[in-house]
């Protein structure tokens, strides 16, 4: 026979040999402010925002979640746009210093896609197991629950000047998200923008009839918005990682 209990984690089933205990499924991770998720060695912390889970910081990693390098394209102006699989590039410019500690990297998004194991359908992810790099309807979700385009930026974007530059319009981070202005790559890999002015995050959607555009989210230092569009999958943007 069996007893199924109304309230607890568990069941049992008895039978002439003994009882066996089947555990229910766990309950869903903590996610917040005291809960992190580690890669590399390095702590992310998230935040809990509507029905999603996200890393607060950009990612910084180096390698896909089976341990995978992700090549270090940063040096190669000539050859980056032509680059049909992961890299991840520093932002270089005149002054900018720290560049990874405090934004993280750019990647192409053949890096945010992931590679396959030859005759696999199955890509390494750029996240650690368990997370994911967000689509197009993942980031209308957490718009969506923010109030929508026109001012969810403003509650995204981190406060103050120290990462962003004035007037960091409407800045709240009152979701938590903690965007950080970490500007892109041009899609030739000849150059640089946009760092302390503009936040461009990935999105894993790729666009529907162009196959070498893909969609991304920016936020900008002078107003409260959040734009959608496509970018050439060469250029350089950062990522976040949402929980599955």
């Amino acid at each position: 026979n069996y007893t199924i209990p109304l309230t607890g984690t568990s069941c049992s089933s008895v039978n002439a040999t003994g009882t066996i205990t089947v555990s229910a499924p766990a309950p869903a991770l903590a996610c917040g402010s005291v809960t992190s998720v580690t890669i590399e060695g390095y702590s992310y912390p998230t935040v809990s925002i509507g029905i999603q889970c996200w890393t607060k910081e950009n990612l910084r990693v180096t390698m896909y979640n089976d341990g995978t390098s992700i090549p270090d394209e940063t040096a190669n102006t000539s050859g980056w746009e032509f680059l049909a699989t992961g890299a991840r590039s520093e932002y270089v410019a005149a002054g900018v210093t720290g560049y990874v500690s405090d934004y993280g990297y750019l990647y192409n998004w053949y890096a945010v896609k992931g590679i396959a194991t030859a005759g696999s359908t199955t890509y390494k992810n750029i996240c650690p197991t368990g997370w994911h790099v967000p689509t197009d309807t993942e980031w209308t979700t957490l718009t969506d629950y923010l109030g929508r385009t026109r001012v969810a930026g403003s509650k995204m974007k981190s406060t103050g000047t120290t990462y962003w530059n004035s007037p960091n319009t409407g800045a709240t981070n009152e979701s938590g998200f903690s965007a950080l202005p970490g500007g892109y790559r041009y899609y030739d890999g000849s150059s640089f923008d946009f760092i302390r002015n503009n936040a461009y995050f990935w999105s894993a959607t790729e666009e529907n009839y162009v196959n070498y555009l893909a969609g991304f989210r920016v936020l900008n230092y002078d107003n409260g918005d959040v734009y959608e569009g496509n970018f050439l999958k060469s250029f350089g943007a950062s990522v976040r990682c949402l929980r599955d």
